[in-house]
């Protein structure tokens, strides 16, 4: 159990990881003006999706999916378990519309300005502290 525990938490950094740079690199595209420029964000913007957020992701679903199935018992009538999978879900949510996002760069469909990508930023922030709060404090 340790192992995929550990293996959790490698997948949820490199999760998150890339889920706090894709809206920066947006944040830096929506402020690009040479074509050059917009073209070679594509191509970074798609290897940190496809390459690490994307397989990060199913491996942190995954592992935890595994976890939660090996202790079940436990962890059925626990309330902070809920709650954070409800983050959880949202951080899917959020994960998918870097994605829509990624889409409409990669064909020129960007309405949002720079700003826009700064807020953007932002949330999952709370979607991590709100997470790591519920697993280790376990309010309820």
């Amino acid at each position: 159990m340790l192992w995929i525990k550990a293996f959790h938490i490698i997948a949820v950094t490199c999760w998150f990881a890339g889920i706090f740079y894709l809206p920066r690199l947006f944040v830096y595209h929506a402020m690009a003006d040479d074509d050059t420029s917009k073209e070679r964000f594509i191509i970074m913007e798609r290897k940190l999706l496809r390459g690490i957020m994307n397989p990060s992701a199913i491996a942190a679903v995954l592992f935890g999916s595994i976890l939660m199935w090996m202790n079940w018992a436990t962890y059925q009538g626990q309330g902070w378990l809920h709650a954070k999978l409800t983050l959880v879900i949202l951080l899917i949510a959020y994960h998918l519309m870097c994605r829509k996002i990624w889409l409409n760069f990669s064909r020129g469909e960007n309405r949002h300005s720079h700003v826009y990508y700064r807020w953007f930023n932002e949330f999952p922030v709370l979607l991590l502290v709100g997470i790591v709060i519920l697993v280790v404090v376990r309010p309820f």
